[in-house]
């Protein structure tokens, strides 16, 4: 006898459908839209996230079964904090909805299906790492030398394959756009890529962007595959869709092509990763590819106040290709944005910590309180200014300034120049050139420190056949090359010139390493250019390593070991900010070339998306926000040059003002590098002096005004 049991969800059935008073009209209307395609421009702050969960809830409620649903998403902290609020408002067992990231849900439709692709059952997924070991065996299977300086490494050629899969662009096609430099070596990349896909197949092992390729192929050439995926999935909805590439894009077309009910939400004014592959063109041209959808627009603000929300909608609009609205702010008024002229970078640092301090007095938490820039090598001078100030913080936008690998590459340099008995540094200069590994830079140093007797020795040493004659033969071309680069360091006047210096160090083979071993070499040729001119301020290179050094450490003082991470005011790009808010934000370097960057202007969708980075760094703030531009730079020729300020501030209006200008004092008397500050109070007169390093009384060194 046979005894029948049913089960039920763990969470219980849908409870009544209800939102109550907790959605705005327009939200209601994205909820209890009718099925069909549809497309919602989400601006910031305007409760996007709700609006999808109740949306998902009101299926539910209309006896849509979960597992006819498909939600995705593009990081898995978003992908559980969707399912979690959904399982909250409908009291269903969310684990039955197909939801996830793209990857992720990639991932459970291989399990199923990824035999028709020659792919055995439980095939495994590579990670980065593992990717590149597996590039690293296809370059050394195709004949070419691993060590050569030309033939771009392993994770430069996994970028490539990458942008090109997701792009569903031809790799050779990526090769000429992205790397020019590389154009002669085409045919062996594209030998390499082939045998990098082979091996695999052969492994039964797909990379991540494999996962989204092989789904798309069982979409398009296995009929029975798309047929029961789009039967499936009665209804699709995609979270930041501005943010999908032409690939993914395919892909949901693909999976909601029976049914047709697609909801995509986002953001096209934060449209801000085609250096990532985003295809704007998917929001943009979605009512082209569905004329039939619906659109529906989420203006109502939650997060900023209405004179921050002004400016960045007065700035935005200036851009032709975009879903017009204007977002409209439900807090009270506040104060208006700021506008600071400063002298310099150095100005404009001391300024941000100084207001920093005040703010913190005023009430405003650091976690709170955080300095947006386009590019990282922004941030280097406000670091500095933080850690002499005692300022606790935390970089978003990668690791703080001097630990990055290619900074302390090029000091290195510098360092051995100046103390030829710094073995840790000759070591690390070596080992960059190709064909040394850590046993010839051993070898280097022991016969070198043989040679000296315990005296620190010269850099000419480096020729010495005594020392040379431990350099294998492969290797000798590149140790060559470091030692005249290493000798004319030593030389008049690039000896006490640090910024020509690193200069040197740049041209001298370290950029076309570079090239070859990073993928994202173009920002770090930045920040070591960005650093040659910090460096010109300096009279000599013993002074400004010294400097260095005592920063660093004092940089690494400002984490102190078990300190609560509230406890810090956040740096961070912009593109590391996009989908995070603080109370405060300051907006540095603001001058045309740096924000927008001269690179991306290039492009000619350039202007419209930089634009686009810069509304996003606005709509970061919630209470305070503050510009800032430098007016002059020190450029090569050690003679300071003019910055023209961003024309995304040049066009902001100014009647009716959507921002106020402060004017910076010194106290001193010098001459006001803008009209005063209109409206609002001016700085605080007793902290103003310290501003340029004066302290009140006549104290120069300014290490006693209190803070």
């Amino acid at each position: 006898m046979t005894r029948r049991y049913q089960l039920r969800p763990s969470a219980g059935a849908p409870r009544p459908f209800d939102s109550g008073d907790q959605l705005n009209d327009e939200q209601r209307a994205v909820i209890e839209a009718p099925d069909g395609p549809l497309l919602v421009i989400a601006g910031a702050g305007s409760g996007k996230t709700r609006t999808l969960t109740w949306r998902v809830a009101r299926l539910l409620h209309g006896h849509l079964e979960p597992e006819s649903l498909l939600l995705l998403t593009f990081t898995n902290k978003a992908a559980h904090e969707m399912l979690r609020r959904v399982e909250e408002v409908a009291q269903i067992d969310t684990r039955r909805i197909w939801g996830g990231t793209f990857h992720h849900v990639a991932h459970r439709v291989l399990r199923e299906h990824a035999g028709l692709l020659g792919y055995e059952k439980g095939y495994s997924i590579l990670d980065r790492e593992d990717g590149r070991d597996v590039m690293a065996a296809s370059i050394a299977d195709c004949g070419l030398a691993v060590g050569a300086r030309r033939f771009p490494k392993a994770d430069v050629l996994i970028d490539l394959v990458s942008m090109a899969v997701n792009t569903q662009t031809p790799l050779a096609d990526v090769l000429l756009d992205r790397r020019p430099q590389f154009a002669p070596l085409v045919e062996d990349v594209l030998r390499v890529a082939r045998r990098y896909a082979e091996r695999k197949h052969g492994m039964n092992a797909m990379d991540f962007d494999d996962l989204l390729l092989n789904w798309k192929v069982l979409l398009v050439e296995h009929e029975g595959v798309r047929r029961l995926l789009a039967e499936r999935f009665r209804h699709v909805l995609v979270d930041e869709y501005q943010d999908t590439n032409r690939l993914q894009g395919d892909v949901v077309d693909l999976v909601a092509s029976h049914h047709r009910n697609l909801c995509v939400v986002g953001d096209d004014a934060q449209s801000i990763y085609s250096f990532r592959g985003a295809h704007f063109a998917n929001i943009l041209e979605f009512e082209k590819r569905y004329p039939d959808a619906r659109r529906f627009h989420l203006t109502v603000n939650y997060r900023s106040t209405p004179e921050i929300l002004h400016l960045a909608n007065a700035s935005i609009e200036n851009n032709f290709k975009q879903f017009k609205k204007e977002l409209r702010s439900v807090r009270p008024s506040g104060s208006m944005p700021g506008l600071v002229p400063c002298r310099d970078v150095e100005q404009q640092a001391a300024f941000v910590a100084q207001r920093v301090l005040e703010l913190r007095d005023e009430g405003f938490p650091l976690k709170e309180i955080a300095v947006l820039y386009r590019a990282h090598h922004h941030s280097m001078e406000v670091q500095f200014e933080l850690a002499r100030r005692g300022i606790p913080f935390v970089v978003r936008s990668g690791v703080r300034f001097f630990e990055a690998a290619h900074i302390k590459d090029v000091l290195a340099h510098l360092r051995f120049a100046h103390n030829p008995g710094d073995e840790l540094a000759l070591k690390r200069v070596l080992k960059l050139f190709p064909g040394i590994g850590s046993m010839t830079a051993d070898a280097v140093w022991n016969a070198l420190a043989a040679r000296r007797r315990g005296g620190a020795g010269s850099v000419d040493e480096l020729s010495s056949p005594d020392v040379a004659s431990h350099v294998p033969p492969k290797a000798r071309e590149g140790y060559r090359r470091a030692a005249e680069l290493l000798r004319a360091l030593t030389r008049a006047p690039t000896r006490d010139l640090p910024g020509e210096s690193i200069d040197r160090v740049l041209e001298g083979g370290y950029e076309e390493h570079l090239r070859t071993a990073y993928p994202n070499a173009d920002s770090r040729i930045e920040d070591i250019r960005q650093l040659a001119d910090y460096a010109r301020g300096y009279e000599d290179g013993e002074t400004f390593l010294a400097e260095i050094a005592l920063l660093t450490e004092l940089t690494a003082e400002t984490v102190a070991e078990g300190e609560e991470p509230d406890e810090k005011m956040v740096l961070s790009s912009v593109h590391q900010a996009k989908g995070l808010e603080w109370r405060a934000v300051f907006v540095v370097w603001l001058a045309d070339g740096r924000f927008p960057s001269a690179q991306a202007l290039r492009d000619p969708e350039g202007e419209e998306e930089e634009r686009r980075l810069f509304y996003v760094a606005c709509t970061r703030a919630r209470d305070e926000l503050t510009l800032c531009h430098p007016l002059v730079t020190a450029p090569r020729d050690r003679e300071r040059v003019v910055l023209k300020a961003s024309r995304f501030v040049e066009e902001l209006p100014g009647d009716p003002a959507v921002y106020e200008r402060w004017q910076l004092d010194d106290g001193r008397g010098l001459p006001a590098l803008a009209p005063a500050r209109e409206g609002g109070p001016a700085l605080p007169a007793m902290a103003m002096p310290r501003l340029f390093g004066a302290a009140p009384d006549g104290d120069a060194d300014g290490d006693d005004v209190p803070f």
